[in-house]
């Protein structure tokens, strides 16, 4: 169910991405790039595929915990509207405290940093969805099956959660008075995804600011934010995005010489290091974080790039829909052959891939897509 509705809410997404790329041309304030604009949908289409094939962690887990140990197994409560805004801001409140590890914690960090990535702020920003966070964050949201969430409650909470996020990631809606004070807004979350020092590690809340007014980690908008990440990515390929904060902790545990140190690595604050380990990297530059990575591309790959992210939208928004009538195997494979779409498409925007090679690479993928539904 909810990736059908992530399909029917995808339409709205693009017509609203266009509406603000529109808007900022007209007003001589463009915050896109098409680069950047194609990596982070890329993203956003892995996240779902790796969602749809690890269900044991997106919704699994929390399921056998709600049957085998849940406190109140007959609650009526949830069934009602109180019910139901109560389960909404439980699960804003237990995302809070992954949100909040996810930048404190180097291996939870390495997870979520993908969603930083990007170096501009816009409604394509707020699809750059994570992929591995839920293999590490679904102890977080147990609390609510103790509570006895239902499976379905919690998973459509998640989703209107999730889904209110979109329209705070713009730089084209300002302060809006009381509302910053309570909910979480495009204000407060534009100082979230900066990399200026005073904005590092603020304003976790996902719909409610709120809880980083209780627990200390608010912060008001006020310098000019710069976005990113303090170590820029400098690639457009989809999956070294997602593995790039975990190569460089696994370097590190290799170089610790106690075990000790070995496992701390990856749960100390990010930037830590084992005794005897040095940094060589270079100090932290703001104005260097504003030099965008932007290989040139020409008007024919432009082209090419956006019809394939348009195939790759429609093939998505395909494999989300049959999702539940396919076979495993068959939705491992067709998620592997999008997953080479989108590594065609990563290459293009690097220049490591002409246009006419990435349309006979879609040409076999189709191809091989068709054979697989047929045997499936």
């Amino acid at each position: 169910m909810e990736e059908q509705i992530t399909v029917y809410a995808f339409p709205v997404f693009l017509l609203l991405m266009l509406v603000e790329l529109g808007y900022g041309v007209v007003r001589g304030r463009n915050t896109y790039r098409l680069n950047d604009a194609l990596s982070s949908l890329s993203q956003g289409l892995l996240s779902q595929l790796v969602a749809c094939v690890s269900q044991l962690f997106q919704i699994g887990l929390y399921a056998l915990t709600w049957r085998k140990l849940t406190l109140f197994p007959h609650a009526a409560f949830w069934s009602g509207t109180a019910g139901w805004l109560a389960a909404i801001v439980l699960f804003d409140f237990c995302d809070y405290w992954l949100h909040r590890v996810g930048h404190e914690s180097a291996v939870f960090w390495a997870a979520h940093a993908v969603h930083h990535q990007s170096q501009h702020f816009n409604l394509s920003t707020a699809l750059r969805q994570e992929s591995t966070v839920a293999f590490l964050g679904w102890p977080f949201y147990l609390p609510m099956a103790l509570l006895g969430v239902p499976p379905e409650q919690f998973a459509l909470a998640g989703l209107i959660v999730l889904l209110y996020q979109f329209w705070i990631h713009t730089e084209h809606i300002g302060k809006l008075g009381w509302f910053d004070r309570v909910f979480s807004s495009p204000s407060n979350h534009r100082v979230h995804h900066a990399v200026n020092d005073q904005y590092l590690d603020k304003n976790y809340g996902g719909m409610l600011i709120i809880w980083d007014r209780l627990f200390g980690t608010f912060i008001e908008e006020d310098e000019a934010p710069v976005y990113g990440t303090r170590t820029p990515l400098n690639s457009w390929n989809p999956l070294w995005a997602v593995a790039s904060g975990y190569v460089p902790l696994w370097k590190l545990a290799c170089q610790a010489e106690r075990w000790q140190d070995k496992i701390k690595v990856w749960f100390k604050a990010p930037g830590w290091l084992p005794a005897g380990v040095k940094d060589d990297s270079a100090p932290f530059d703001l104005q260097r974080a504003r030099q965008h990575y932007d290989p040139p591309l020409s008007r024919s790959a432009s082209v090419v790039a956006l019809l394939q992210t348009i195939l790759l939208a429609l093939g998505g928004a395909a494999f989300l829909w049959l999702s539940d009538q396919l076979a495993y195997g068959v939705l491992c494979g067709m998620g592997l052959l999008l997953v080479g779409g989108l590594l065609g498409l990563g290459a293009l925007l690097q220049n490591r891939f002409a246009p006419l090679p990435l349309l006979l690479l879609d040409g076999v993928l189709l191809a091989l897509a068709g054979a697989l539904s047929f045997a499936g």
